[in-house]
């Protein structure tokens, strides 16, 4: 029975470790920064996401996906399920996705009135 329970947890554990994944999908190198309107935000496990539609060039509106920590990090920089509404105004700070996608690792996000909302990391980048 100890045998059992202990390779259910390490399995659990195997699994959990292994959908999170490394940051090399997104050009670290790089910050741009994103003027749009927010879609949806999705506070969500094991990483919380923008959804922000962004006007190019050209008048298109465009959706870029854009990730960010973990809930739990997020509240502990004072983020909550509620921090961003649809319709919401924001600039965004992001690493783009490395293959030219319409992505990216958040930084930080800014609001229409100026206000900071940084910490999207669990170091509080």
């Amino acid at each position: 029975m100890r045998k059992t329970c202990l390779s259910i947890t390490l399995s659990l554990v195997a699994a959990a470790a292994s959908a999170h994944h490394s940051p090399a999908m997104f050009d670290t190198s790089q910050r741009l920064l994103l003027a749009g309107t927010v879609r949806e935000f999705q506070w969500t496990n094991p990483h919380s996401y923008i959804q922000l539609l962004v006007k190019e060039a050209n008048g298109e509106e465009v959706e870029w996906s854009l990730e960010m920590a973990a809930p739990t990090y997020l509240a502990n920089n004072g983020w909550r399920p509620s921090t961003l509404k649809p319709g919401q105004q924001v600039q965004v700070t992001l690493s783009p996705l490395a293959n030219g996608s319409k992505g990216g690792l958040v930084w930080d996000v800014t609001t229409s009135d100026g206000r900071k909302l940084g910490g999207n990391t669990k170091g509080g980048n």
